[in-house]
Order: structure tokens, then sequence, then C-alpha cells
């Protein structure tokens, strides 16, 4: 699966779906689901910035979300007029592709993990676990988990 590296507190924001837009100095023809990895550095100005003083999970992949268009920049005071979408701060000036994300989730249990630049490849092994029914459970609760409490 596709897995991309974004900062922290970037990261979080869009797991928890209030960051829609990541800007972006390339771009993309990669359109669908991807993982959402959390790097090592966090940008501390910006957690400062957008009053977000916690512990951040840092060095693992932390949720998933969905790429379904890429915007074209053509102009800064575009990139402004979109800062509610995509939150960065004034520093954007070589940024000029909005990657526009839906359907982000957070995992439950962060997978660890080192991350790359751009989009990247990761297998997930699903073979340490041997026990069939111990697999049974743990897809049954996940699904419980996604449905209890959101409808």
């Amino acid at each position: 699966m596709k897995c991309l590296s974004v900062s922290q507190p970037f990261a979080d924001l869009i797991i928890s779906g209030k960051k829609t837009i990541e800007l972006r100095k390339w771009n993309t023809n990669f359109r669908g689901e991807f993982l959402i990895h959390a790097p090592l550095k966090i940008k501390t100005e910006d957690c400062k910035r957008l009053k977000m003083n916690k512990k951040f999970v840092t060095g693992a992949i932390i949720g998933k979300a969905e790429i379904y268009d890429v915007k074209k920049y053509n102009s800064i005071k575009e990139i402004k007029m979109d800062q509610k979408f995509h939150l960065a701060s004034k520093n954007f000036h070589d940024k000029t592709f909005g990657f526009r994300l839906k359907n982000a989730k957070p995992l439950r249990i962060p997978i660890t993990c080192k991350g790359q630049l751009g989009f990247f490849d990761i297998d997930i092994p699903k073979t340490k676990i041997k026990n069939t029914e111990i697999v049974s459970e743990i897809i049954d609760e996940e699904y419980r988990y996604q449905w209890i409490g959101h409808h």
C-alpha cells in the first residue's frame, strides 16, 4: 500500500479530518487510499501557532486517508484562499500543489515504521499472527470498533 510521511502536527490534523489539503512542491498521478506516516520531526512552531499542546505519535503510521484530486495553485493568493483547508503557515511560497483528501481515519494502534520521501510502498506483514481464530477476532473487533458510536 502507498504511504506518505507528513510532519506532526499536520499528520494528526489529517487523520482527524481537520486538514483536507496537503501542500506539496510536487504533483502526483496517484489517487486512492494511502497510509499516513508521522516522521520523528515535529514542527514545534506550527504546534504553537495552531495551539496544539499534546504528545504526538512519531516514527509510525498513524492513520489513512484517500487522495481524490490534486489542485494546482497558480498564485500565493489562491493558496491563501484555501488556508482553512491546508492550515499551513505563511511559509508556502514554494508549494504549488494541493493534494485533496477525504475519508481520513486514525489507526487505533500506530505501526512503527521509518518514513521516506514522496509516496512510498509499504507491506504490513499479516503473517506475524498464526492462529486464524485470533486473526478473525481482531478483524471482528476492528469492524465493531469502526461502527459502534459512528451512527
